[in-house]
């Protein structure tokens, strides 16, 4: 995935940008629906010689910045998407190809005057689980139409839900409303307030082929809302099929686990 552009979506749960202290980022923002998205940020451009070309996902170990930070784990489900261009290196098509679990982890800075300035600062910065599962389509009446995604912070021995489980349909975007809202942001979206150019980080990223995208996340759980990270938390995110499982940590029959080590 280190040839992918990383792309996140502001917005995408109703109540997180609320819990999150990062609603007021958004005021000059307009969408056309209530309940739209904000926008779309990066948080890994290919070949970038900015902070944003570092790889920054890891699958077992969360590391803080080393100076004092706020940061809060972002439970969310990514796809990787393969990107259609036409002739003028518009982005005319996103086909998803697999999904799994993921943690944009955030910091809570003050000042940042872009997105991206708060999602990475080191090689572990964000998480992915080590297993996929493959989309047959990104629609309703497919694979995803039954899966849930749900968090937990283990501190000092003692399990927390750390977002609310939440089904993946309860996505204020998704499917096709979602992938046509992608197209046109990757296209449209200007550098305005905290967001971005991201045609022309496309550009500059020599038009990668996928995208990885987390398409938002989660409200939190009474704990997530209240706690930051700490050393020597444990992370867990998981994406489960409710027809065949819960979302207990200690099965991991049916769904896919994000586990990492806060250091």
């Amino acid at each position: 995935m280190k040839n992918s552009i990383g792309l996140g979506v502001a917005g995408n749960f109703a109540h997180h940008l609320e819990q999150a202290g990062e609603l007021k980022d958004f005021e000059n923002v307009i969408t056309k629906e209530a309940d739209a998205p904000k926008g779309i940020f990066p948080f890994y451009l290919p070949n970038s010689e900015s902070f944003l070309g570092l790889y920054p996902i890891g699958d077992e170990v969360l590391e803080l910045p080393t100076y004092e930070a706020n940061a809060q784990v972002e439970p969310e489900v990514a796809i990787l998407f393969d990107i259609e261009y036409n002739d003028n290196f518009e982005v005319i098509g996103l086909r998803g190809r697999k999904f799994t679990a993921f943690n944009d982890c955030t910091i809570r800075k003050e000042g940042a005057k872009k997105i991206s300035e708060k999602k990475s600062w080191c090689a572990n910065s964000k998480g992915i689980a080590k297993e996929w599962i493959e989309l047959d389509k990104f629609e309703e009446g497919g694979v995803m139409d039954n899966f849930h995604l749900c968090s937990f912070v283990k501190r000092d021995g003692e399990l927390h839900s750390y977002g609310v489980d939440a089904p993946l349909v309860g996505y204020s975007y998704f499917y096709k409303k979602l992938e046509n809202w992608l197209i046109e942001k990757m296209n449209e979206q200007k550098d305005f307030g905290p967001l971005e150019d991201i045609s022309e980080h496309l550009k500059a990223s020599n038009y990668p082929k996928q995208a990885l995208i987390s398409i938002g996340a989660t409200a939190y759980a009474e704990f997530g809302e209240k706690n930051y990270l700490q050393s020597k938390d444990e992370v867990f995110v998981v994406v489960y099929d409710a027809r065949k499982g819960s979302a207990d940590i200690e099965s991991a029959e049916d769904k896919v686990i994000l586990h990492q080590v806060v250091i």
